[in-house]
């Protein structure tokens, strides 16, 4: 059943919370009951910026011809394809609920497949292929990082069903994304956030411990700090590239270990969800 407006302002109030619900995933019952209900059958992945990975492949040269090299948002634009149901949100939840003044809140999340028909219609608009791919065209110029994957949470919050029929595509600015919370949360459920296949980002000798990457509302999740003047990126890296993309130095590098990200991308993403 469609969410009513009610219930959605009530998740908008409780947004500012949500680290301390996040704490308590980590209380063992509580944990796999939070997991089981909310999260169970997910599957998430960032991509990264397609103009971060243009310009560091072009530095690491991983790949032999970077010219020709896939471009990550091609992962986003085949599921627009495949989809037949395509669904525009009003507004972003997180950037509403946290009053954003730095990325538009008009710029929501883009739901493909079946179960999108039973999202209340005051929340969005259901809208063509061609609408889609420039909507997520526009989300990327104003500077926000896709989110794609099997979301259980989406699902419960939107009242809608079958989850396995339901794929999320967010549009995810660093000061406000929901999963900001991921350092906050038992690690099980926040290993179901991952880099996309083959990312690596590393800190180069260039690195001249300026503090920029550090700063607050760059990184995600928190997944960088200095250590003896010069920059360090841990395992939480859920390889986002929102350092590489504000280093001064060019001191941080985006590789992709492997050419067929695109694909085991898709396979992926598809192994949980059906958008047809």
């Amino acid at each position: 059943m469609a969410r009513s407006m009610r219930f959605v302002n009530l998740l908008k109030r409780t947004f500012p919370r949500r680290r301390a619900i996040a704490k308590m995933t980590k209380v063992p019952l509580l944990g796999r009951l939070i997991d089981k209900m909310l999260f169970e059958g997910d599957d998430i992945m960032y991509l990264p910026k397609d103009t971060v990975y243009q310009k560091t492949i072009q530095i690491g040269k991983t790949l032999d011809r970077p010219e020709e090299t896939a471009l990550p948002s091609e992962i986003v634009h085949h599921f627009i394809d495949k989809a037949n149901h395509h669904w525009i949100m009003n507004f972003c939840l997180c950037r509403d609920a946290s009053k954003c003044e730095d990325y538009p809140i008009e710029y929501g999340c883009l739901f493909l497949g079946e179960a999108v028909h039973g999202i209340n219609p005051k929340l969005g608009r259901l809208v063509t292929k061609e609408e889609a791919h420039e909507y997520v065209r526009k989300c990327r110029e104003a500077g926000l990082v896709h989110l794609i994957g099997r979301n259980k949470l989406d699902s419960s919050w939107l009242g809608v069903s079958p989850g396995d029929k339901l794929l999320t595509i967010c549009n995810c600015c660093p000061c406000c994304c929901l999963w900001k919370i991921l350092p906050d949360m038992n690690p099980k459920i926040g290993r179901k956030v991952t880099k996309m296949p083959g990312v690596d980002v590393k800190v180069t000798d260039a690195c001249v411990g300026c503090g920029t990457c550090t700063e607050e509302n760059v990184c995600f999740v928190n997944a960088i700090s200095l250590v003896d003047g010069r920059a360090v990126i841990s395992e939480e890296c859920r390889g986002c590239a929102r350092c590489v993309e504000v280093c001064p130095n060019d001191a941080i590098e985006l590789t992709i270990d492997r050419q067929e990200f695109i694909n085991e991308s898709i396979d992926r993403v598809s192994s949980v969800v059906d958008v047809e």
